[in-house]
């Protein structure tokens, strides 16, 4: 099967501050599985808003671990507020288009949101190659926008948004979620039926993510000793309310023994820094963004991993994705997020405590109660390895990824 995936934010190899690697994983055992695979992605940093190291012009082909990889031109729009990076995702979904018509014909085509603009790119590219086309919802968009404050719930481009992800639900053959709530979402608004949505969650690749030493290079890089480390690793936007780390910090200042670490970036992080500087802070570090290969270190070398995004109803429906990959890695998790996310984290895989989002008091306390029960740490993070490997492997989530696309194989015939 040849496959074209509309990515935006596809991982290029050892870019800094990370990010979700799901289709760079699918990618490559797709590949592995003898079919042909070819990523139209931006040539920006979704973390930072910086140029991606060698990828001039509108469209930049290159070999990245053995995938077709097409970088497409990002304006340079994207650092400067919300609407700068609006015209930024309308900017790639312009090149992006071309890359994607200008790649060799595929058998399926698949869009993955946010931003929601790839919708754009993959119905032309579904009606210049005649080939039907999947959209997936990463995040349900722009409700997220619209609860986060972003944008105004009846301004114009809202509703325009709104309009686009109708015709992108009725033009899609398929539409991959990654939370049962995202699906319930779309029936209850009358964009999907039943038949049409396919559940593919997030997952962790166990063949980088595994249980190791804790006194390993990152412990003795950050300097971290003996500290029991609490590490949050992710976005840090508005939508991730990171300053109620530094206020958990706050709650942790008498507790030496206790540091709270994060890791990423995004344009909240250097203003929780100051803040940081301005209380006076010691147990609270930011490393910043650091490439994918290294993050197994680091969250082996830490004692607990955290989640958290601001108290907004919209994030009842969503996992977060470093989840999976603190639990892969046997660690605990705090989770600051209510809704799927706590029953998944604390009922259904029993492998971590939950903390009232954007409450530092409360996730203090959990992290105090780890810190002082070893005993309950260790059988938490059993817990999640467990859970990982019988239900979020991503060998087996890619595998039932193609059994999703294999339905549209009648659909893929010469004509």
């Amino acid at each position: 099967m040849r496959i074209l995936v509309i990515h935006q934010y596809f991982l290029a190899p050892g870019q800094p501050g990370g990010g979700g690697s799901r289709f760079n994983e699918f990618a490559r055992l797709w590949r592995e599985s003898g079919h042909e695979v070819t990523v139209i992605a931006g040539t920006v940093d979704h973390a930072t808003g910086l140029p991606l190291e060698g990828t001039r012009g509108w469209i930049h082909r290159r070999d990245e671990r053995g995938v077709d990889v097409r970088r497409c031109h990002v304006p340079g729009s994207y650092r400067h507020g919300y609407f700068g990076r609006m015209w930024a995702f309308l900017g790639f979904a312009v090149t992006g288009t071309i890359g994607a018509i200008s790649a060799p014909r595929p058998d399926v085509i698949i869009a993955t949101s946010p931003p929601l603009t790839a919708a754009i790119t993959g119905a032309v590219a579904s009606l210049w190659h005649r080939r039907p086309w999947v959209f997936e919802v990463r995040d349900l968009w722009p409700e997220s926008a619209v609860t986060t404050g972003v944008l105004k719930p009846h301004g114009l481009l809202t509703r325009l948004l709104y309009a686009l992800e109708r015709i992108a639900c009725r033009r899609a053959a398929i539409i991959t979620v990654l939370t049962p709530a995202f699906a319930d979402d779309l029936k209850r608004r009358h964009l999907a039926a039943e038949a049409k949505l396919k559940f593919v969650p997030n997952g962790a690749d166990l063949e980088v993510f595994a249980p190791a030493s804790r006194l390993n290079a990152a412990r003795e890089r950050y300097g971290w000793q003996d500290r029991f480390v609490a590490l949050y690793a992710g976005a840090h936007g508005r939508a991730n309310a990171i300053m109620q780390l530094v206020d958990a910090a706050t709650a942790l200042r008498d507790r030496h023994d206790i540091r709270i670490v994060s890791v990423g970036d995004g344009p909240e992080r250097h203003a929780c820094e100051r803040e940081a500087e301005v209380r006076g802070l010691s147990n609270i570090q930011f490393i910043g963004p650091v490439p994918k290969d290294e993050m197994p270190g680091l969250i082996n070398a830490s004692d607990v991993g955290l989640a958290v995004l601001q108290n907004n109803p919209t994030f009842l429906t969503v996992y977060p994705n470093k989840v999976f990959d603190y639990m892969a890695c046997q660690k605990p998790v705090v989770i600051a997020i209510d809704g799927i996310a706590r029953t998944l984290v604390c009922e259904t895989a029993s492998a971590g405590l939950f903390a009232a989002p954007e409450d530092g008091n409360a996730i203090a306390a959990a992290v105090i109660k780890l810190r002082d029960d070893p005993g309950l740490a260790a059988a938490l993070g059993r817990n999640g390895l467990a859970w990982v490997r019988t239900h979020a492997d991503r060998r087996v989530l890619a595998r039932r990824y193609l059994d999703a696309l294999s339905t549209l194989a009648p659909q893929c015939t010469e004509s």
